[in-house]
């Protein structure tokens, strides 16, 4: 076992993805039921390949980018076997030049606290992605803040999918999925009550995005990743607060598989929204600010 170490040229990239979805393993399980990934997607119109975590290396080498790399434990919720994070550390480590590793544990699981510690102590991963309404539960319930005291000692980032999913969209009930638990409102007590915390808000928080900025206003130790919508949907107020308040807290990611980063940066220098003198922090620097990268 190799314990992750980064091994990332800063002046070597262009960009950092912070938000890149490994979906199936090297034994070729995915990391959601059939019906739910049928379900998405039809709804993200993509039938793409979902390729394994070797060939996401070479293909953000390829671009001179590096990537945030995890899945989602969601067993409880869905009854279905995660991906494994231990995995998905080690083959970040062969590919240390280009990945930074995220674990998942599932919040509801009795020993969410114990896998969180083994992760983290035995392979070296940078932070931890939740969704809550795929896992079922509220980020803001006190029975989670162990955990999220556990990141805060470790100094390791958690990363929480904010806003409407496509993740049991079409199905009966939404297969019984919560959106209301994104809510990025729901973190304004954990930024609060764990300060040296840092967390980012992923996606565009529709229909959400006014209380995440307000959340981003008030609580500096929240960020907004750009994942998951191509910047021509972007909301209005989204793209003045990248271009001002909060541009050195707005993450470039893109949500790959199901949204590639060429279709990112394309559809982003097509709608010219951002600042030029933003964009380097955007896609970089605040990245690698917040993950200690290049001192």
């Amino acid at each position: 076992m190799t314990r992750y170490e980064p091994a990332i040229d800063l002046d070597a990239i262009t960009a950092i993805d912070v938000h890149v979805h490994i979906e199936v393993d090297g034994h070729g399980h995915a990391s959601l039921p059939d019906d739910l990934a049928a379900a998405a997607a039809r709804y993200f119109s993509t039938d793409g390949p979902n390729p394994d975590l070797d060939s996401i290396a070479a293909y953000y080498r390829e671009r001179r980018m590096a990537a945030v790399v995890f899945t989602v434990d969601a067993e409880t919720q869905l009854g279905h076997a995660p991906l494994s994070s231990e995995d998905i550390a080690e083959g970040a480590a062969r590919n240390n030049d280009v990945l930074i590793p995220f674990g998942s544990v599932d919040p509801r699981r009795t020993d969410a606290l114990d896998r969180a510690r083994r992760l983290l102590d035995e392979h070296g991963v940078r932070g931890f992605k939740f969704h809550p309404t795929v896992q079922g539960f509220d980020p803001s319930d006190e029975a989670h803040f162990p955990l999220y005291e556990l990141l805060q000692e470790e100094g390791v980032v958690a990363l929480f999918h904010t806003g409407q999913t496509g993740i049991g969209a079409g199905l009966p009930g939404g297969r019984g999925l919560l959106l209301g638990l994104s809510n990025p409102i729901l973190l304004d007590p954990v930024a609060a009550r764990f300060p040296a915390l840092q967390i980012i808000m992923a996606h565009p928080s529709v229909p959400w995005q006014d209380e995440a900025l307000s959340v981003a206003t008030h609580k500096h130790n929240t960020w907004i990743d750009l994942s998951g919508w191509s910047p021509k949907y972007f909301p209005e107020s989204l793209v003045r607060a990248a271009n001002s308040y909060l541009k050195k807290r707005i993450l470039f990611g893109s949500d790959f598989p199901l949204l590639t980063p060429d279709r990112w940066m394309r559809d982003a220098e097509t709608v010219g929204s951002f600042k030029p003198e933003v964009l380097p922090g955007i896609l970089k620097d605040n990245a690698a600010r917040l993950f200690g990268l290049g001192g």
